[in-house]
């Protein structure tokens, strides 16, 4: 099979709008029932099976038994992040970018992209990390810095295991509400690890959303970040051009 026809078939299982909702339900990083993605994706159970079978042929997840539950995941990192990739190429609407019309308040705000922290949250976590000089970010990687390794040991992040991770161990992700970096890789999911495991963010039932709990606001404020808060949509008239632009 040519590289043409393979990225037209990986491109015809990720445009259709059912497999779509599929799939990012499953950016959150867990497993899903059948059901619980046919309910994410608004079909019917048959239709979700159908469309559940294209998607592990085509390598974009797999599916663990566990008793009679059938689990489905993302097959990597990797397939999250070209789903997320395809995001940031999306068209801008025509009012402009951020799209606030189009992404909920709380998952512009914070949110889980597989097992990394994304949204203004993980930006703000990024840019306070390369402005302090813990990371380093270059084109297709990044390294931690001793500086950085100890600032995010006293963090609770588990730097070690991410280093022995059979995964890239650090780079930047472009974010896709805000067109800017945030912290992936083995590093990222550490990172969101000790966020989770410290309680500064905690998980919204059935959401990829993140809240970012009283602890953590004191813990971001004292670390200098504090423009991790969604800002409320514009009320600027339709015809007056955004102010707003790409970062």
């Amino acid at each position: 099979m040519s590289d043409t026809q393979i990225l037209s078939t990986v491109a015809a299982l990720v445009g259709e709008p059912a497999r779509t909702r599929i799939l990012t339900a499953l950016l959150a990083g867990r497993a899903l029932t059948a059901k619980e993605l046919a309910y994410f994706a608004g079909v019917t159970a048959a239709t979700a099976s159908s469309h559940l079978s294209r998607l592990l042929a085509g390598n974009l997840l797999v599916m663990e038994k566990q008793g009679r539950c059938h689990y489905y995941r993302l097959r990597s990192a990797d397939v999250a992040r070209a789903i997320e990739g395809l995001m940031t190429i999306a068209p801008i609407p025509s009012n402009g970018w951020p799209p606030h019309h189009r992404v909920e308040p709380a998952l512009r705000e914070a949110r889980l992209c597989y097992d990394h922290m994304a949204g203004r949250l993980g930006v703000a976590v990024c840019d306070m990390l390369l402005r302090r000089r813990y990371v380093v970010l270059v084109d297709g990687g990044g390294e931690v810095t001793p500086s950085g390794e100890r600032f995010l040991s006293g963090l609770g992040v588990d730097l070690p295991t991410a280093r022995s991770a059979k995964r890239h161990y650090c780079r930047g992700c472009i974010d896709w509400t805000e067109r800017r970096h945030h912290i992936s890789g083995a590093v990222g999911a550490a990172l969101a690890d000790a966020f989770l495991a410290r309680r500064l963010v905690a998980r919204v039932p059935d959401s990829r959303a993140l809240t970012i709990t009283p602890i953590g606001d004191k813990t971001l404020a004292g670390l200098g970040i504090a423009d991790y808060r969604t800002p409320a949509p514009s009320t600027r008239p339709p015809h007056e051009p955004s102010a707003i632009g790409l970062a």
